[in-house]
Formats: C-alpha cells, structure tokens, sequence
C-alpha cells in the first residue's frame, strides 16, 4: 500500500496580514489556528488600512479601503498571506493574487440589534435605526415599516453602544460578524432573506497570497470549503456583472443544497437569490435561478441578466 504524500511544509512562520480591529484579528485568528492545527506554523501581523483611519461613509472613501492595505503588504513581502472579509474584495480578477481558500462560511444573514428585544416588525414608525450600507438602508426602506435610517460606522462594539447608550433604536449589522465576536446574544431579530438579502460574499472569508505563490496556495488551499467557494462564486459574478461595487444596493444569496432527480439520486445544487433595489426602496426587483455547483459563475450571470431583463439598469442608474 503507497504511502500517503507528505503535506508540503515551510521552514518559516506563514506571515498573516489582518487589520486591527477585534472582528479582523478573530476572522484571521480561525485562519490561522487551522493552519496549526494541519502542522503549519502561522502568525498574525497587523496591518492599519485606510478603512481603519477615516470613519466616512463607505460609499464617499471608496470600494477597496480595507483590502488595498492588505494587498500592498503581500506585494511588499511584509506579510505572506492576507484574510479578508470577502464581500470586501473588489470583484475584478487580479493576476498578482490569487485566493487558495474560503474556509467554511459563517451564517451569511443580517441581523438587527434593537432596544428592548424588539424585531423589526414591533419598532414603532420613525424609529431610529443604524446602517451605512446602501443595501441595508433600500431593503429596509422597501418594507415600508417608516423608519428612520441614520449613518453607523466604526467598531462592532461601537455600532453596538449606540444602541445600549439610546441614540439609535436599532442597528442592522452581519450576523457574521457578531458571531465572530461571541455577541449573538445581542440579536434581536436575524433577517431573512426574504425581508432582506445580504451583501454577496457576506459571512465568507477570502484568504488571499500572491498569485506566483504557488507553494504557499498549496497550503492554504488545505482550507478551502467548497460549498462555500460555490456559493461565493455565483453570488460575486452576479455582483460583478450588475458593474456594482459594495455600496449599491445589490443583495444575493447562493447556497448549496442537495437535490433528487427523478431516478432517485441525489445530487447538488447551487441555488442564487439576487435583489436590485432603489437607494429609496420605492421600487425592488428580484430573480432567482438554480444551477450545478461546477458552473456557479454562470449561474450569477446569468441571475444578472435576468436583474436586467427585469429592468436593474434603469433602476441602478437612477441610484447614481
């Protein structure tokens, strides 16, 4: 019997660029432990992205202000690898990077953290609620429930106080990342994708090194999910074809799920939700589609296509 092969290994500690924030350091913190525990020597290194600095509004500092960062210090060879939030990534390829390994995904909806245990439906009309994401904002608009949105930015523990302390009523954040944090027990109310659909890529990481690396993606790569990694495809192409970056309110949702065909045998499936909305919410379109998890970029495309056919462009040209 042949003897399995050797997993590669590196003489030095696998360098991991994160931002500062405790979220960041806990999301490349499970990166790094898997990587212990598969035999590897990893450590952290922080790096301050612009992000971190200016506490603007996403949509005013620019697609990229987390990840740009991250990249140079791969590129500069201080750090070997970078972890990044997914939907942080600017969709277009590119050739300097690749990405070995999105590791499982987390719970990819979003979630509201109110006063006094309340959901969204039992929030009186006016009341003052947290996002700076466009998406957020229009989906929430959408439901017609009257609420004032108001600008949040910061850390989680931040967004969190504004609620504990009065000045909001409530905030809408990822689930994700309060799970992340071990704040769950902070939700008041985990939105559905039919109330809303989250960022594309949300809950997923993307752990990133140089494209030319090609021992080091080896090992990274050891991480990957593949579930998660179909799911992310289909929902970043559908993204990537509405020509939207992260501030426009373009919400999807892709998950793999076991089917059976008419013979009795089971087999997966990638199943895509996406949504195109008004930054008003007065008006939001949806289309939805199935297809093979070897074929989750077409599968966004073509999900795109159908936002269009259904009238996306015009609506996304009246949000500019």
């Amino acid at each position: 019997m042949t003897s399995p092969s050797p997993r590669p290994q590196r003489s030095s500690p696998i360098r991991i660029g994160t931002r500062g924030s405790l979220l960041a350091t806990t999301q490349a913190g499970t990166v790094r432990d898997a990587l212990i525990a598969r035999g590897h020597d990893a450590e952290l290194v922080i790096i301050s992205t612009e992000g971190d600095r200016n506490q603007g509004p996403i949509a005013d500092i620019g697609v990229g202000v987390f990840t740009a960062a991250l990249r140079e210090a791969i590129l500069d060879g201080r750090v070997d690898a970078a972890v990044h939030s997914h939907k942080d990534l600017p969709t277009a390829d590119d050739p300097r990077f690749t990405i070995p390994a999105t590791p499982p995904r987390e719970d990819p909806r979003d979630a509201l953290v109110a006063r006094d245990g309340l959901v969204l439906g039992e929030l009186p009309a006016g009341s003052l609620i947290g996002t700076s994401s466009p998406r957020r904002a229009a989906q929430l608009r959408a439901l017609g429930l009257g609420l004032e949105i108001r600008p949040l930015r910061g850390n989680l523990d931040t967004r969190l106080s504004r609620v504990s302390n009065g000045e909001l009523d409530g905030i809408v954040v990822a689930r994700a990342g309060l799970a992340r944090i071990g704040r769950l027990a902070d939700v008041t109310e985990t939105l559905e994708p039919v109330q809303m659909l989250p960022a594309p890529a949300q809950g997923a990481l993307a752990v990133e090194c140089r494209g030319d690396d090609s021992e080091l993606a080896a090992l990274l790569a050891e991480l990957d999910d593949a579930d998660t990694r179909a799911a992310v495809t289909a929902e970043r192409a559908l993204l990537g074809r509405l020509e939207a970056g992260c501030s426009a309110p373009v919400g999807a949702i892709a998950e793999v799920v076991e089917s059976i065909d008419e013979d009795g045998n089971v087999f997966e499936e990638v199943s895509l939700r996406g949504c195109v909305a008004t930054l008003d919410g007065s008006d939001v379109i949806r289309a939805s589609a199935v297809g093979t998890p070897d074929r989750a970029r077409e599968l966004g495309l073509s999900v795109a296509e159908e936002l269009f056919d259904l009238g996306a462009r015009e609506l996304m040209a009246d949000t500019k």
